[in-house]
């Protein structure tokens, strides 16, 4: 018989073991995380009176897996959407919590005599609060929806990819070299370059595929394909420099702008618990009694060193930002331990060779020691608050509160700051789209062309074709770029409001324009021998064509309408359907008679009619005992019974009678609407013209409700609010009304 692979007895033991503790961890009423943790230090290598695993490195590597699902996760549950709405506030608290808690951790590296490099790492390691812990705490505790884990959250995301920039940093300081020179400048622009250019393309692509594939999709391939997403997303960032986690998290914040997130949330959550139980058991592994004990008073020291600097810092960090005095102590609190990205620091000193060996353990242990007191550092912000809330004068707090609360509010922007704000947001993520179109072009198409066309007087044919391909497929964002914002309202209403607005104005068009014709004088440059004022007439010659091709002016419109649709896909399916249930599945007793429970589906097409109507009994042969709905019981319904969705059924039959009426309860159902996000309720204003066909009619008789399937909501007539419109009233010239409809039945109308 064929031996068993010890990582299999591996998993076994862990799960096992975590099992058995986190039952009693749920009976002690603590948190989940506490007790993977304690059963990580009972199987590791470490603790010599309890089995232990064999092959760390296997289970070193599930761990990273785990850690890669939970940041998934909590891309599905946390979008960048939700960061951006929230302002510069996590900015602010992100780095001033990052600048405190680096300065704090290389004074105690000081203090204890280590060298110039162990206190600079060590001071980034401090600086890194564990997202997948936090994220873990709020979970078991029941805060996750809370307003204050999502400002935490914010400022972790934040965090990790700052971190990347630190890596960079560090790495720099380590060589010798100036870290506020090119070096750090590339990381950062490289970080953003494909930061934006994986959210832009990956919500552009994406919800166009599961929406391609809607009707194909099971739960068992929805799980594969968003495993498979996630995965693919992991090994890109690892190979442009970043890491998996990274690319996970970046992978479900694309998902969840699309329709079908909560879906896959629900699908992914059991592979998340799996792998997340296996990432923090092993992170208890790495606890090493024999250190604790060697090194017990520098691990206290920063223990308390992170305790007191979040709770103080952090709070004055978050208060910074805006938050109340209660609400910064809660965000403070929450962020007092460090995680996986300061194992990472750690690791990054260790490969340089410029960290003492004594630090990796030392950080670990800090590490589990303050994951432990995680759960109860959130719990005790309350308290806190409360007791200083006592101690302080009410004046001090009502100040603190007044400060905090009393930054201008950013979304109150002038005209000038608006308007720029968003031609610069547009010619960012237009330039990164076309820069990323041509490095493609280059890398990829290039050399094919030009195997496909070898020698050397054909060479320049391939670098022709190549070059053409590339202006036509770059030339809506470039369009985009000259053109998008020129006729928005605060243009327009700046060049109509004063003279000297004008200048400006059209300089900010002729700034993109230049920036336009940067890009096709590059591939001229690179694809040819021209002289440089042939290569600018070129590009000035095809920006222009551009801007007058209608063509081009369409594609451009119809790609921004695409991306913006599938951006908001998901608040439109919330619109049109509101927050989904899930079915419970239906199951099987066996006794003398056989019973079972099947729940109605919201879609269902038996809806609205009653059981004699339906005729089940003569159909499948079964019997409705009773009808369950909500927490009403009704035992042995008559025939003139109405079945609603979400009615819980109670059937007598055989095997294969119930077999049948399941299938039956699950096909008669309505199917799905492909195109969810065109049923959008929109509002417009209509006058009516001389021309009108509505005119002398009355509301039913103009056929808007019926014929067009919109509503009048109101009618304009100079007051403060919309006049309501009377059914027998009836239209006359110049009559302004206010409809409301869908986008297609909207514009029927108003041609009309």
């Amino acid at each position: 018989m064929a031996e068993l692979a010890p990582l299999i007895q591996d998993l076994a033991l862990m799960l096992i073991v975590a099992g058995f503790v986190t039952l009693l961890f749920k009976r002690l009423k603590q948190p989940l995380v506490l007790g993977y943790i304690v059963a990580g230090f009972l199987v590791s290598p470490h603790m010599p009176y309890t089995a232990s695993v064999a092959d760390m490195e296997n289970i070193h590597l599930w761990a990273d897996i785990g850690v890669m699902f939970l940041l998934f996760s909590l891309g599905l549950d946390f979008s960048f959407k939700k960061i951006l709405k929230m302002g510069v506030s996590p900015v602010i608290s992100t780095i001033t919590i990052i600048f405190c808690m680096s300065m704090l951790g290389v004074c105690v590296g000081h203090v204890f005599g280590w060298s110039k490099m162990d206190c600079i790492f060590l001071g980034g390691m401090l600086a890194m609060s564990s997202t997948t812990i936090i994220y873990k705490a709020f979970d078991d505790l029941g805060l996750r929806q809370q307003q204050f884990a999502g400002l935490v959250m914010s400022v972790l995301i934040l965090e990790d990819i700052l971190a990347i920039v630190m890596m960079v940093m560090l790495s720099a300081i380590a060589s010798g070299s100036n870290p506020d020179g090119s070096q750090m400048l590339g990381s950062v622009v490289k970080i953003g370059f494909f930061l934006v250019l994986w959210l832009v393309v990956g919500i552009f692509a994406i919800p166009l595929f599961l929406r391609w594939v809607r009707k194909l999709i099971n739960d068992e391939v929805m799980l594969v394909v968003s495993l498979g997403l996630c995965c693919a997303m992991a090994v890109f960032s690892s190979k442009v420099g970043f890491s998996s986690a990274f690319g996970a998290f970046i992978m479900g914040s694309i998902l969840a702008e699309t329709v079908e997130a909560e879906h896959i949330e629900r699908l992914v959550e059991p592979v998340k618990n799996l792998f997340g139980a296996i990432f923090f058991v092993s992170v208890g592994m790495l606890v090493d009694p024999k250190i604790l004990a060697d090194y017990a008073l520098p691990i206290l020291i920063l223990v308390l060193t992170i305790l007191l600097g979040q709770s103080v810092f952090g709070s004055l960090s978050f208060m910074l930002g805006g938050e109340s005095l209660k609400s910064a102590m809660r965000c403070g609190f929450s962020m007092a331990q460090i995680g996986e990205f300061s194992f990472i620091i750690a690791s990054l000193g260790l490969s340089l060779g410029v960290i003492s060996d004594f630090l990796y353990p030392v950080v670990v242990a800090v590490s589990v020691i303050t994951t432990f007191l995680t759960p109860y550092m959130i719990r005790l912000a309350t308290p806190a608050y409360t007791h200083l809330e006592h101690r302080l004068p009410s004046k001090v707090i009502k100040l603190m509160n007044h400060l905090s609360m009393s930054h201008p509010n950013t979304t109150e922007q002038s005209k000038w700051k608006k308007l720029l704000t968003q031609m610069a947001l547009n010619t960012l993520v237009y330039s990164i789209l076309s820069s990323a179109t041509i490095a493609l072009m280059f890398t990829f198409v290039l050399p094919v062309t030009r195997r496909m066309l070898p020698g050397w007087e054909l060479h320049w044919y391939a670098n022709a074709i190549t070059g053409l391909l590339t202006v036509l497929i770059i030339a809506p964002f470039l369009r985009a770029m000259v053109m998008k914002k020129n006729h928005s309202e605060e243009f327009r209403a700046l060049w109509r409001e004063n003279n000297t607005n004008r200048l400006p104005l059209l300089f900010t068009i002729l700034v993109r324009m230049v920036l336009a014709v940067g890009f096709i004088f590059y591939i001229c440059n690179y694809l040819t021998r021209f002289s440089n004022a042939l290569m600018l007439t070129i590009g000035f010659v095809a920006v222009v064509m551009m801007i007058f091709s209608r063509n081009i002016k369409h594609r451009s419109i119809r790609l921004e309408r695409l991306f913006i649709m599938n951006l908001r896909s998901r608040d439109i399916e919330a619109q049109v359907h509101g927050k989904k249930r899930p079915l419970y599945e239906g199951r099987l007793l066996d006794r003398d008679v056989h019973i079972a429970d099947f729940t109605v589906p919201m879609n269902s097409t038996w809806m609205g009619h009653t059981l004699r109507q339906l005729d089940l009994g003569r159909k499948y042969g079964i019997l409705i005992s009773s009808i369950l709905r909500a927490n009403h019981r009704l035992n042995i319904p008559d025939g003139d019974y109405l079945i609603f969705p979400g009615d819980k059924l109670q059937v007598i039959g055989s095997d294969d009678q119930l077999g049948k009426f399941g299938q039956a309860i699950t096909h008669d159902v309505l199917g799905e609407d492909p195109q969810v996000e065109l049923r959008e309720m929109k509002l417009r204003q209509l006058i009516i013209g001389s021309d009108s066909p509505f005119i002398g009619k009355t509301l039913e008789d103009s056929g808007i409700r019926n014929t067009y399937s919109c509503m009048v909501v109101g009618l304009e007539e100079g007051k403060e609010n919309l006049s309501p419109f009377h059914p027998k009233r009836r239209f006359q010239e110049g009559d302004i009304i206010w409809v409301v409809g869908e986008q297609n039945a909207l514009q029927a109308l108003i041609k009309n």
